[in-house]
């Protein structure tokens, strides 16, 4: 597909997935042990021979690009490109004023000046941070069939759900008729319900739009408009062939903390709703080259244990172990997401810390730790008890976070010996 460029949307600051977005952007978080959330989009692209990708990037996005120009290096005579596309200030901006991205639709209109190969016929916008698997080919073929200017992925989504999502409306032939961003009040969408047996749905857009390359800079034109799903989409609903393309596959928005801790422990059930093991749609990655993981005299149950993850007479269960992590002797995890280490520490540099009382790299002995995230490069101490048994919703503590009833321990925290949280 040598006519379309995809944009995948990677600067937003992911606030609602705080602390793992402390020191990151929401697209670079890590993904089931060993991905980050930006390699599900970008594989989604190449499965579908889309080879002309700009990932435009803002907020916190050193370990975005670092990931982005180590692991995807395009073969020169493919004529694609997997290339970063960062925030910049200019004398364009409306009224002189020198700011950065105002929206999803500001950061692509900002980007347009590059996206000038007349090749290019259509232009594809992508969200950074969604868990699903599309052939973007049959979306495209249902763009032209459809004789469609804008086409809006989307998907059902339940009652509840809907201030979540721009909610639309379609006629019989699938034109979007009414398009409703994140409603407050059900009674605006109601006249646009879905019944399913005794299920109410609607139809909520993915975040996913395809757009004549024409249409688009058209569309983007007023410069106040900076929003896709707020003003460009129900914009493009009143003047333009504007359709809904509907997926009926697995996806999911990874907006809270919730979602992203339940969906990643979803990859460790007998048939995950996410097929990362089918071998004709490949999930890519940094290739990191390491050792096998290393488990010795322990108990392991419905969980996933990443490479180079060395385990040593522990119980782990329905937990996932990201890449490198260390867990010592007689430690027990239970329904927590282990991220993992960006580096081994040799031996000499274990017993340093141990002389110095630091807690290593990883999870030290006799540790119990039951729904948890932690984040990487973490040092957790011999004899910590992660458990919060008062079952607190939200609070901050001094090396932790808990969000949803979930304790969080975020990057490269230290959790003294002997710690109860």
């Amino acid at each position: 597909m040598k006519d379309v460029l995809c944009v995948v949307l990677g600067g937003g600051r992911g606030t609602r997935l705080y602390p793992l977005t402390k020191e990151r952007a929401k697209p670079a978080v890590p993904l089931f042990g060993k991905y980050r959330l930006i390699d599900i989009p970008v594989s989604n692209c190449l499965n579908s021979d889309f080879k002309k990708i700009y990932i435009l990037t803002q907020f916190r996005s050193e370990s975005l690009n670092k990931h982005i120009s180590r692991t995807y290096k395009m073969e020169p005579f493919s004529k694609g490109f997997i290339e970063i596309m960062a925030a910049e200030q200019s004398w364009e901006s409306p009224e002189g004023i020198t700011d950065w991205f105002q929206g999803t639709a500001d950061a692509v209109r900002r980007g347009l000046k590059h996206f000038n190969d007349p090749a290019i016929k259509y232009i594809m916008v992508l969200s950074g941070d969604q868990l699903y698997k599309m052939n973007f080919i049959e979306l495209f073929r249902y763009h032209q069939d459809r004789k469609a200017e804008v086409t809006v992925a989307c998907n059902l989504v339940k009652e509840k759900e809907t201030s979540h999502f721009g909610i639309m409306g379609i006629d019989k032939n699938t034109r979007i008729t009414k398009f409703v961003e994140k409603p407050d009040n059900l009674k605006e969408i109601e006249d646009i319900k879905i019944k399913q047996g005794k299920e109410s749905y609607f139809l909520g857009s993915m975040g996913i739009y395809l757009f004549n390359k024409d249409v688009l800079i058209d569309l983007l034109k007023e410069e106040k408009k900076v929003d896709f799903g707020k003003e460009i989409i129900p914009d493009a609903i009143k003047s333009r062939s504007t359709h809904a393309y509907i997926f009926d596959g697995y996806w999911r928005d990874i907006g809270t903390i919730k979602t992203f801790y339940e969906e990643n422990l979803s990859l460790t059930e007998p048939v995950p709703p996410l097929d990362m093991f089918d071998e004709e749609w490949q999930i890519f990655t940094r290739p990191r080259y390491l050792s096998p993981a290393k488990v010795e005299n322990s108990c392991i149950e419905k969980s996933i244990i990443a490479e180079g993850a060395i385990i040593q007479s522990s119980k782990i269960e329905h937990s996932i172990i990201g890449l490198r992590l260390r867990v010592d002797n007689d430690a027990e995890v239970k329904d927590t997401v282990a991220m993992g280490c960006d580096y081994y520490q040799t031996m000499g540099e274990i017993e340093e810390d141990i002389k110095n009382g630091v807690p290593h790299l990883g999870i030290g002995k006799k540790c119990v730790i039951h729904k948890a995230i932690l984040d990487k490069n973490v040092r957790i101490g011999d004899d910590v008890r992660i458990l919060n048994k008062k079952g607190i919703e939200n609070e901050d503590g001094s090396c932790y976070y808990i969000r949803d009833g979930i304790v969080v321990i975020p990057k490269n925290a230290v959790v003294p010996s002997g710690t109860v949280i």
